[in-house]
């Protein structure tokens, strides 16, 4: 007892404060690595959508593959979100290739590999993510026109 008759509580107040110390500070590294993991996933999933209605408004396969392409690239420059980015447009309903784009659906695949940068701690080497996204060509745009 100290002189003034209460207890000294003081190393036990240091000794829990080195106790948990360590595991608020893992809490958070792992609270900030799933975050950025989720904001680069919805990253690439936004790219992807945006890839897609940029191929859906374009009249050739060609001219589809090109904008979707750059497009993608145009969102995800951040080697973080994003690292060896592939974009794959497809259309699942096409006619014959040289009669131009069909009206329904086009799809746009991006793969890429998502950067663990700043959160190696917890997470070890790139991750592949892959997002398919689906938009509508307007039968107007895709019929052969001048």
């Amino acid at each position: 007892m100290s002189r003034t008759g209460r207890r000294d509580v003081g190393a036990a107040d240091a000794l829990g404060l080195v106790l948990i110390a360590p595991a608020v500070i893992g809490l958070a590294i792992l609270v900030v690595a799933l975050g950025r993991g989720v904001d680069a996933r919805a990253q690439v999933r936004s790219a992807a959508e945006a890839a897609a209605q940029a191929a859906a408004i374009e009249r050739n396969a060609v001219d589809a593959a090109a904008a979707a392409n750059g497009v993608a690239r145009a969102m995800l420059v951040d080697d973080d979100a994003c690292q060896d980015l592939e974009v794959v447009v497809r259309y699942p309903n096409a006619p014959a290739p040289d009669s131009g784009v069909s009206f329904g659906l086009v799809e746009v695949d991006l793969r890429c590999n998502v950067s663990d940068r700043g959160i190696e701690a917890v997470q070890s080497g790139a991750r592949p993510e892959s997002v398919t996204a689906v938009a509508s060509v307007d039968f107007f745009r895709a019929r052969r026109g001048p």
